[in-house]
């Protein structure tokens, strides 16, 4: 037993040594982090520099609401955001109750609910195919799409979902006055 501490101890600590003998990563600015997910059963992507936060399994308090993707009221360090449910915004039946919230960057407030959370990726910017501009505003959520290995993926645009949801409740909010 003791033989096999010590040989794991060496390992480490030469794997420790190589570590600093190997040049260090540079963060690449032409990379695009994404976190690939599940909604409402079908493949999508959310920009991982639009979301502040993943939470999951966290309790959500439903509201009465005559918007059926308001799931409720969630709390998060103190406040309380209101929780919609992504499949719901994109038009797809609700297979299953969502495990997964996403907090959107910026403001206000706003969390979305999703079923399942496949992976994190980087990619190259090259695998991304841009969809913003005029066309974009037709397709509601959705901006541009991404090829990964699994297949390609619509991107999620959380600053247009977000225009989504206060139209949705009425709101009289743009992305152009954000």
């Amino acid at each position: 037993m003791t033989q096999q501490i010590h040989g794991r101890v060496e390992r480490l600590r030469a794997d420790f040594d190589h570590s600093f003998a190997v040049p260090a990563r540079t963060i690449d600015d032409e990379a695009v982090e994404l976190l690939a997910v599940g909604v409402g059963g079908r493949p999508y992507a959310l920009r991982l520099s639009q979301t502040s936060g993943l939470h999951p399994d966290r309790p959500v308090v439903p509201l009465p609401s005559s918007v059926p993707a308001l799931r409720g009221l969630a709390g998060f360090a103190g406040v309380v955001i209101p929780v919609y449910d992504l499949a719901a915004l994109l038009g797809h039946p609700i297979p299953e109750e969502p495990r997964w919230l996403v907090l959107a960057a910026g403001g206000p407030p706003l969390a979305l609910a999703f079923q399942q959370l496949d992976h994190h990726v980087r990619v190259p910017a090259t695998a991304v195919v841009d969809g913003s501009g005029a066309a974009a505003a037709a397709r509601g959520c959705l901006r541009g799409m991404v090829q990964l290995p699994d297949g390609n993926r619509p991107i999620i645009d959380m600053a247009a979902t977000r225009d989504l949801v206060h139209r949705m409740a009425g709101h009289e909010h743009s992305e152009a006055s954000s």
